[in-house]
């Protein structure tokens, strides 16, 4: 009796231990779906030009994109464990700045710290994952991408509520209380730590006699900063048309849903021959999408706009990352993986950056060029998309 109350104890506290690091990963994502709510409100409450806003909006993303990697090396070196509750700590810490912050300056400082704290625990989500789940990996890491991709989708309808009922701070501080939750719950995870003797300068030269991966780099720079670019300019494009902060996230929402579905749909076709296919539709959608966005500020065109984005990101986010795992050999996945979230992270500070100011026009433009770019990676990466990954 007392051995399967203890069983029964220690399947409780795993699963506990579970929901915490998968709650991480939500703040994460509730992170890039909520902050884009909050864009024009901001603008007004703090009295924000538009390059503040890019910097407003782009400084979390730059700060991932340069931590993600010493999350992924020193998860490797100090233990993934002890690494993802510090990058936990200093996310908390980022949220709160930011949920008190009253200027520009100070908004910025709680970004920034955010992206380093979110940079730090979000490589190795998966890793804690499936090493709590050893047996069952794969089933972990469906039931992750799930959670993670529903909350995407119906969080802006309650932000968006959240937003007109108690302002743009009370989104920060959910952050700061979420990931309190989670620290919390994921300290209950017991697990050996694995560490490896750090090849940081090895692991980079092998991955540059690749030369297939860094056209998979590429694509992921133009398409995830395409959608990054969209996700800034679509809620400034509907606050200008005069649409409530509700009604933003619902647009949003529904971006995030057919993200979530298509998802859904294409998960059994990304490990065939229909990989190419689908990254090859992902530009021509996300630009099919922002052109519709820009063209009306008629409803259903703009529902019509979020779907159509929100298919194109599900044709690029999982099956480049598949494309990435196929060409790298399993020694190298770790480092490949943290490089195609930074290069997905740079790609939306830099295509913000230099779009945010320019007549709609010229943002068209752009994002045409960033999609034909896409198209030619997928073009010139024919080849892989019929051989199995390398497993040497």
């Amino acid at each position: 009796m007392n051995e399967q109350i203890s069983k029964a104890s220690g399947r409780l506290v795993s699963n506990l231990a579970i929901v915490g690091i998968i709650l991480a990963s939500v703040v994460f994502v509730l992170e890039m779906t909520l902050v884009p709510l909050l864009l024009s409100t901001l603008q007004g409450d703090l009295q924000l030009t538009t390059a503040q806003l890019v910097w407003v909006f782009n400084s979390y993303s730059f700060a991932v994109a340069v931590f993600v990697l010493i999350g992924g090396w020193g998860g490797d070196i100090l233990g993934a464990r002890r690494v993802f509750g510090i990058g936990i700590i200093v996310f908390c810490l980022g949220a709160a700045v930011s949920a008190a912050s009253g200027s520009f300056s100070t908004l910025i400082a709680g970004r920034i710290i955010q992206g380093v704290g979110g940079g730090l625990f979000s490589p190795l989500v998966p890793v804690l994952l499936t090493r709590a789940m050893p047996d069952k990996p794969g089933k972990i890491l469906i039931i992750w991408g799930s959670i993670a991709g529903y909350f995407a989708a119906f969080a802006p309808l309650l932000g968006g509520k959240l937003v007109e009922a108690a302002g743009w701070h009370a989104i920060f501080a959910l952050f700061a209380v979420l990931a309190v939750v989670s620290l919390l719950l994921s300290s209950l995870l017991f697990m050996p730590e694995e560490k490896r003797e750090l090849t940081l300068k090895r692991d980079v030269l092998a991955l540059c006699r690749l030369p297939k991966l860094w056209l998979t780099f590429a694509y992921v720079f133009c398409t995830y900063g395409c959608i990054t670019f969209f996700l800034f300019d679509f809620p400034l494009l509907l606050g200008e048309a005069h649409y409530t902060a509700k009604a933003i996230g619902l647009f949003l929402a529904v971006m995030w849903f057919s993200f979530a579905v298509f998802s859904t749909v294409l998960r059994n076709s990304v490990d065939g021959e229909k990989l190419g296919l689908i990254m090859f539709a992902a530009p021509v959608l996300i630009a099919s999408g922002f052109v519709l966005a820009l063209l009306t500020e008629h409803a259903f065109a703009l529902f019509v706009a979020g779907v159509a984005v929100g298919a194109g990101f599900a044709c690029s986010n999982a099956p480049s990352t598949q494309l990435v795992l196929r060409i790298v050999p399993d020694s190298l996945r770790g480092i490949a993986t943290s490089f195609d979230i930074t290069f997905a992270r740079i790609g939306g500070v830099v295509v913000v950056a230099a779009l945010a100011k320019v007549a709609p026009s010229g943002a068209v433009i752009g994002v045409i060029c960033m999609a034909l770019v896409a198209v030619a990676c997928v073009f010139l990466l024919r080849g892989e998309f019929s051989q199995g990954p390398d497993k040497t």
